[in-house]
């Protein structure tokens, strides 16, 4: 048999330490990624899932001007404000003049004051006005024989303050009845001086007194 030349055992000499190294080279790389494991923090890897004390944010603890302000328990209530009674209130009869020369149409208003140191509520509207117009005993005139559209209006008088109806109730100066609101032959009230007294009448209180008021 003969036996391979020198030249020959360097060449697989050469060969098994190359493969040698290789080899070296192949496990130093696995375990490199094996510790390393560079794909573990890549974009489509899933990442670590928070715990919840992690994921849980503190509530925000609010500002001094977004407190809502605690109610104080020792702060006194609003009272609320009530109907006026009778001794709250003073309804008198206003008119535009004292006598009123022929052909002259008076003309009636009320004054409404709130006596008492407290405020109240009162219905003003039409459907609780009234205007009466008396001789003596003899009634010739009343603003509801005829009235149209009568309506509610609640307001609120101010403690020790006095208010007077805006628009007046004119008296045309004749006797009134719900049978003659369409008819214009009513009779006519005396003139010459003759005495009237004007009464009204305002959310369910009366005036206390008349206003005397003289047609020429």
């Amino acid at each position: 048999m003969v036996r391979p030349s020198a030249a020959v055992y360097r060449r697989r000499r050469v060969v098994l330490l190359g493969s040698l190294v290789l080899f070296l080279a192949a496990i130093g790389v696995g375990v490199w990624l094996l510790i390393a494991q560079p794909w573990a923090q890549g974009a489509d890897q899933p990442t670590s899932t928070p715990t919840t004390s992690e994921s849980e944010t503190p509530a925000a603890t609010p500002s001094a001007g977004d407190e809502s302000p605690s109610p104080d328990p020792t702060a006194p209530a609003t009272p609320a404000i009530v109907a006026c009674t009778a001794k709250d209130v003073e309804v008198a009869a206003i008119t535009d003049a004292d006598s009123y020369a022929a052909g002259v149409l008076p003309k009636l208003s009320i004054s409404l004051t709130n006596k008492s140191t407290t405020d109240c509520t009162l219905d003003v509207g039409s459907s609780t006005q009234t205007f009466t117009v008396m001789s003596g005993s003899d009634v010739w005139w009343r603003s509801t024989d005829c009235q149209e559209n009568p309506s509610s209006m609640i307001v609120t008088l101010k403690a020790g303050t006095t208010v007077t109806s805006k628009e007046p109730v004119t008296w045309d100066r004749t006797r009134s009845s719900v049978e003659t609101c369409d008819q214009e032959n009513r009779q006519r009230a005396p003139g010459g001086g003759a005495s009237y007294h004007v009464e009204v009448a305002i959310g369910g209180f009366t005036g206390l007194d008349t206003k005397q008021i003289l047609l020429y």
